[in-house]
């Protein structure tokens, strides 16, 4: 039985998102919750009655930005109730029961019940904890629902949670528990609404997209046929995937869905397999390679981009080398380049053999080196191409007016507005034309055909 919603006229909510996709879909599904209960949502900048912060916890760095968070909400307005949920709530323990800047504790699975938390504590100004352990056989998806999105054409819909994994430098299966995933009628659903308010692109997203459905003769791929079914959705992006889930068969299938486009992010860590092997990770190098090669195969010059750690315990020079050197072989789209952080509570926090800091610092920069010409290798492979873009936004630059979209590939690209055309009949429009030169270092001119 549904719940009745509690109408409330006056009060003012404020939220900030830390994290991943699956952290922001969660956050404007919090703001969908207070709208509904009446609250009226004002920027965190401005003095609100509640402030909601949806903490994340992958790297120290995330725990640190999540604290300065919470307690820039409380120093904002000391009367306001500060609800903080999320990974770094989970994961923190009873540090975070002690702090007093918190009013309201929700952990992950237990988002759904903000608005009645917020209810008991307007009614007794009691501290509450709804924070549960997540990893003591947790088997239910949280249904949390999102009807609109701040992007104007692009919608995330998150269709999965947990992770089995257990990477030896990981500690978000801790934080989200094991794999969970949502009923397709649902997801289908959810996708139909989004459709109906002129959302174009829907990226399905989740902590282990991969494992959707895992155990169940419904998995991934056929979840990706239910939403191509969907009329008005003209572009399916897919999150982070594991390697091992590109086979010959999933690929081929993949291609014969015009929707989805071929920009896969495929999570790497390392090229070198002793590194991998340190992290856990369940693939090698060279299998990882060939999951590229797959997809490859069937599209023309798909976008493959990536994860990397530097600097994980044990990484000799040797083994960055090799890593680099596999990097290069491959050439992706995009890497993103990350310096190993200790999370206590896992394995990798009592390796021996930490690396420096500088010298992660000194590595990481060699990689963002590498990662910026491949890029433009990649952007400008499309110079003189034909392509299709969905506009999503206006920009200015100098004295001309633009309209910027993407490509299935994700490439940036600006059609020049001449005097008269609006900007409005443009925003969630499919464009065919070519692609010119670069108009900045990652936005490249585009011509209607």
């Amino acid at each position: 039985m549904k719940k009745e919603i509690k109408k409330t006229k006056k009060r003012t909510a404020a939220l900030h998102n830390l994290g991943c996709k699956v952290n922001a879909y969660e956050t404007e599904s919090m703001q969908q919750m207070l709208e509904a209960a009446g609250y009226t949502i004002v920027d965190f900048d401005k003095t609100a009655d509640v402030y909601v912060i949806n903490t994340c916890s992958v790297t120290n760095m995330a725990d640190r930005k999540s604290r300065q968070m919470i307690h820039r909400a409380r120093s904002k307005n000391p009367d306001a109730v500060i609800v903080a949920a999320g990974c770094y709530v989970q994961t923190a323990g009873e540090e975070i029961k002690q702090d007093l800047s918190i009013d309201i504790l929700i952990g992950n699975n237990k988002k759904a019940e903000l608005i009645p938390l917020l209810d008991q504590y307007f009614e007794d100004h009691v501290h509450a904890v709804d924070v549960i352990d997540i990893n003591d056989g947790v088997q239910s998806y949280e249904e949390l629902t999102l009807a609109k999105t701040g992007e104007h054409t692009r919608a995330f819909l998150k269709v999965q949670d947990g992770c089995n994994q257990f990477c030896s430098y990981c500690i978000i299966p801790y934080a989200r528990g094991r794999v969970r995933s949502r009923d397709p009628r649902n997801v289908y659903e959810e996708a139909l609404q989004l459709a109906d308010n002129g959302y174009r692109e829907i990226v399905l997203t989740g902590i282990h997209l991969s494992s959707y459905g895992a155990g169940e003769e419904f998995g991934l791929l056929e979840l990706i046929k239910l939403v191509h079914k969907i009329p008005g959705i003209e572009r399916i992006r897919l999150g982070s995937l594991e390697p091992r889930i590109i086979t010959e068969a999933f690929a081929e299938q993949l291609k014969q869905l015009p929707k989805v486009c071929p920009h896969f992010h495929l999570s790497l860590q390392s090229g070198c397999d002793e590194t991998l092997v340190r992290m856990n990770r369940k693939y090698t190098a060279e299998e990882y390679a060939h999951s590229c090669e797959l997809l490859r195969s069937v599209y023309e010059h798909p976008a493959i981009t990536t994860d990397v750690i530097v600097g994980f315990p044990g990484e000799t020079p040797e083994e960055f080398e090799q890593s680099k050197q596999f990097l290069e072989r491959i050439g992706f789209y995009e890497m993103h380049v990350f310096q190993y952080s200790k999370r206590h509570g896992t394995r990798a926090e009592r390796m021996p053999d930490q690396v420096p800091e500088p010298l992660k610092k000194e590595r990481s920069a060699v990689l963002l080196s590498l990662e910026k010409e491949q890029s433009r290798a990649f952007r400008d492979f499309y110079i003189g191409k034909q392509q299709t873009v969905l506009f999503e936004e206006a920009l200015q630059l100098g004295e001309k007016r633009y309209m910027v979209g993407f490509t299935p590939e994700y490439v940036r690209l600006a059609m020049e507005l001449a005097p008269g055309m609006e900007e409005s009949a443009y925003v969630n429009r499919l464009c065919c034309g070519t692609v010119g030169e670069a108009l900045t270092e990652e936005l490249y001119l585009f011509r209607l055909s």
